[in-house]
């Protein structure tokens, strides 16, 4: 099944000069949503990793079934004040604007690894913020997967120069 024939290219959203790739497409339709979670899992097999930790918001759709699947805890990546307890924060540049992403103190302990999911990366401020969050308590990065890579805005590319391990499962051009 080519998965890419289920993600809708909408221009000019969120703003002029972008080409948004949606993935609702994608998830309404039961076969594609299976193939891509079996993807997922599939491809976690890579990563040594004891929780998953997911971006809000589309990227909890996709992590919290992958949970499930492999019976891992869930970790939640949360905008700014959406968490209630004692929380880590960070700032970063999104392609767009700014944003802020906050985890609880309590999600992930010293040493732990953590295996990151997201629907998308462009430019990999997100994605990078993900890290720095889960590394705030001493925890390491097991690795990324996306659903999505818009290769040409370099943020997959940048997370490898990082050191750390992505993985995708299609890729298209950012513009």
């Amino acid at each position: 099944m080519d998965l890419k024939e289920y993600i809708r290219s909408i221009l000019d959203y969120p703003k002029k000069g972008i080409l948004f790739r949606d993935i609702t497409t994608l998830i309404k339709n039961e076969k594609a949503f299976t193939e891509t979670i079996n993807q997922i899992v599939e491809r976690s097999k890579n990563f040594k990793f004891d929780k998953i930790a997911a971006i809000e918001s589309r990227g909890f759709v996709f992590a919290s079934a992958v949970s499930y699947i492999l019976k891992k805890p869930f970790i939640l990546l949360r905008k700014k004040n959406k968490l209630p307890a004692e929380r880590y924060s960070v700032d970063f540049k999104l392609e767009y604007g700014t944003a802020t992403i906050e985890m609880h103190k309590d999600s992930i302990n010293k040493d732990e690894s953590i295996l990151i999911i997201d629907d998308l990366i462009a430019t990999g401020g997100t994605a990078e913020a993900a890290a720095k969050i889960i590394e705030m308590p001493k925890a390491k990065v097991a690795g990324f997967i996306f659903v999505i890579n818009l290769f040409d805005l370099g943020g997959y590319d940048n997370l490898v120069k990082k050191k750390y391990n992505v993985e995708s499962l299609m890729n298209f051009p950012g513009h």
